[in-house]
């Protein structure tokens, strides 16, 4: 490998949103610059918590959706790898070999399981869910992957596949580097509502590709202090989701500080403080509505991408799994049986 390798990526459920740029893209963008990048289109991942046949017969269109949003953003094909989980069944051969080298226990107490089956409306922890950090070591070691990007919320998935890839090492010998943590120190991003970070599940969302009348409409309709029913009187700015905003995507911050003033002495109304907001984030979402635009128009071109990428990767993994089962001693125990079966074969058929 020429370059230190990143393995990052979605589950392909819709187009993104802000949320996902300020938590992810934004941060991806940046470091696809410096590292080889892979970038997996999760669908296995998806269905430990929407594995409808409606859900996977939506996988192909959500997966261009949401590789167009990520290359808008500023991602350069020409730098990245894109591919999607399911075409890769050598993934799913590694998750079954790594599984072995973590406890049920150990995987029970990463916080965010508990959070993703309650947002999925599941009663009881699916099994595929529980067991979810053990497939995302497999994505990441899969490729050798040697630095993961990742929020607050999923530094505990990454940490299982740091111990897994030590405790194979430590059985098999050197096989997976030990990935590093690239944290990203940006809060989520609240909803429109106020109520938890922004979900496209939720309808809290402004997406990546909204076009500038649908922004300005959610803008106008959100959530801001409820004790404030005129503009005369006295509002807070802390907590305050449209100036969360404002302190993200608006760059004008003189005149970002000068509402918040006018705010807090009850000197501006709601109004012009989202007016403001919509003009900033639709001045922001142009270049990426621009970008957007032109792969859309190249039609094919974001399939072949990950076409591309996926046969790739494929090959990379298939390398990775012939190093893993001689390591361990799979490919050698099936050879001596073949062997064995051979000299029998001929000795059956050789009359004494």
């Amino acid at each position: 490998m020429s370059a230190a390798r990143m393995l990052t990526g979605d589950r392909p459920t819709g187009r993104l949103h802000l949320g996902h740029y300020v938590g992810s893209i934004a941060n991806r963008v940046q470091l696809h610059q410096r590292y080889e990048s892979f970038f997996i289109i999760a669908d296995l991942h998806m269905l430990t918590t929407k594995n409808t046949r409606e859900d996977i017969e939506q996988v192909a269109g959500n997966a261009r959706e949401m590789v167009t949003d990520i290359l808008a953003a500023g991602v350069d094909p020409d730098r990245a790898t894109f591919y999607l989980q399911s075409a890769i069944p050598e993934v799913g051969d590694l998750n079954t070999l790594l599984q072995n080298l973590i406890t049920v226990p150990r995987l029970e107490r990463v916080p965010s399981l508990k959070e993703m089956a309650r947002d999925a409306g599941k009663e009881e922890m699916p099994y595929g869910l529980l067991g979810y950090p053990v497939l995302q070591a497999a994505d990441i070691l899969c490729v050798k992957g040697q630095v993961v990007p990742v929020g607050r919320d999923n530094a505990a998935h990454v940490e299982v596949t740091r111990e897994i890839a030590r405790r194979f090492n430590h059985l098999y010998g050197e096989v997976f580097p030990v990935p590093e943590l690239i944290m990203s120190e940006t809060p989520a991003l609240v909803g429109t509502d106020g109520q938890g970070k922004m979900s496209k599940s939720k309808g809290n969302a402004i997406g990546l590709a909204d076009d500038p009348a649908t922004v300005r409409r959610k803008v106008m309709g959100m959530y801001t202090d409820p004790n404030r029913v005129r503009a005369d009187v006295p509002g807070t700015v802390e907590g305050n989701p449209v100036f969360a905003y404002h302190d993200v995507f608006n760059p004008d911050r003189a005149k970002v500080e000068e509402l918040k003033a006018r705010y807090r002495a009850g000197r501006v109304g709601d109004v012009e403080v989202k007016d403001e907001l919509a003009t900033a984030l639709n001045r922001f979402l142009d270049p990426i509505r621009e970008r957007r635009a032109r792969f859309e128009a190249d039609r094919g071109r974001v399939d072949e991408l990950i076409v591309e990428g996926t046969e790739r990767t494929r090959a990379e993994v298939h390398r990775t799994l012939v190093e893993v089962r001689r390591a361990m001693g799979l490919t050698s125990a099936y050879t001596q049986v073949r062997r064995r079966a051979e000299r029998y074969r001929k000795a059956v058929a050789t009359p004494a």
